[in-house]
């Protein structure tokens, strides 16, 4: 998924580069157990392939996520989407937006592609039904025009899916 914004994103700032590719280096030589990340010549937009575990609902499935850098990463969280078609999970919209508040609110400069892409893989693993959220339509409807998710006052209300 792409934001509205995309053409206009600023470059990235020294530090979120030097960041950027110090965490690359990490991934290409210890990936998180169940990604790949897509090489590409742009630093600023990742596609990570994920893999669901096996044992859990989404077991061998496979997805695509788009990590979208901002200028002052990791001082700012990056925007990580789904790729459509997204997994049915009660905390990811159709649209490929994520309802986890380490993207958001509870960002940490200390967090890292890697952590953010368990984290990610730990939210599918231990859903026990596949659904979407119950404002799905509404939310996607309001999001037209590619609104970008941290653009969204999510309220962060159930840690059980």
């Amino acid at each position: 998924m792409t934001s509205s914004s995309s053409p206009s994103r600023k470059a990235l700032s020294k530090i979120a580069c030097n960041r950027l590719q110090k965490e690359l280096s990490e991934w290409q030589v210890n990936p998180p157990t169940g990604f790949k990340h897509k090489v590409t010549d742009n630093l600023q937009k990742w596609i990570i392939e994920v893999t669901g575990v096996p044992g859990t609902l989404y077991a061998n499935e496979t997805y695509k996520l788009q990590v979208d850098f901002p200028e002052h990463y990791p001082m700012e969280a990056p925007q990580v989407v789904f790729v459509p078609p997204a997994p049915l999970h009660p905390h990811i919209y159709s649209n490929g937006h994520i309802c986890l508040d380490i993207l958001y609110d509870s960002w940490s400069p200390a967090m890292t592609v890697s952590s953010v892409c368990i984290s990610i893989l730990s939210m599918l693993s231990s859903s026990p039904e596949k659904q979407r959220p119950a404002d799905n339509d509404r939310y996607v409807k309001n999001c037209k025009n590619g609104r970008s998710p941290k653009e969204t006052r999510w309220w962060f209300h159930d840690d059980k899916a």
